[in-house]
């Protein structure tokens, strides 16, 4: 009778137990989902300092537009487009969104390996490295950018990376709860996001075991 009421007991507690880790768990994935969206830009930056280059990943509105008139004001001293599709030609781009191709055509130069953010990244550290430039101004849309500047940060260090966020019409950054679209385009951006922070710690580990192993 002693062992049979012992039973119900270990299992209750065993369950209770499950029950807090899940709880601390949930607690932890919001607090850092709160925080995820606070780093979203909701005005465009006032860093008006000069670099080296401006990058723009392709994949949403008003990225091109927004890249090529910063290179029209001077901003920088060429304009790198990540993810361009294949075939497309600086002077057909620039012809695209009605710019003058006499005055921009030799500031700009296409990318079209990059089939992903992180290859963005990779994309654009080997045209840095091949331009021996040190500072960039990211272009890209305000609800990728936290993602954007994680990897653009991991697999550039030592970089000046300067955050140009655009805004999209479609995204509500205001009460953005209250619109499904909005409301799944930021939960799927924590997940890749996240994601993402898992990898790289997983990378950092092995990088520092292995480091360990052969000293």
């Amino acid at each position: 009778m002693r062992r049979f009421k012992k039973r119900p007991r270990k299992f209750i507690s065993k369950i209770l137990y499950v029950i807090l880790l899940f709880i601390i768990f949930v607690t932890i994935i919001a607090f850092d989902f709160l925080a995820f969206v606070k780093n979203i830009p909701l005005a465009p930056t006032t860093n008006k300092e000069m670099t080296d280059a401006l990058v723009v990943l392709t994949g949403g509105t008003k990225r091109l537009e927004t890249g090529l008139k910063l290179l029209s004001e001077s901003r920088a001293k060429k304009l790198f487009i990540s993810g361009v599709y294949k075939g497309v030609d600086v002077r057909r781009l620039l012809q695209i969104f009605e710019q003058n191709s006499t005055k921009l055509y030799c500031c700009v130069e296409l990318g079209h390996a990059a089939e992903s953010t992180e290859g963005n990244a990779i994309e654009t550290r080997e045209w840095i490295k091949k331009e021996s430039y040190t500072s960039i101004r990211l272009v890209t849309s305000n609800y990728h950018m936290p993602r954007s500047i994680r990897l653009f940060s991991y697999h550039m260090p030592g970089i000046n990376i300067i955050p140009q966020p655009v805004f999209p019409d479609s995204f509500k950054g205001k009460n953005w709860w209250l619109w499904k679209g909005t409301s799944r385009l930021i939960i799927l951006e924590y997940l890749k996001t996240l994601s993402i922070r898992i990898k790289q710690l997983g990378n950092n580990t092995i990088n520092f075991l292995s480091g360990g192993v052969t000293s």
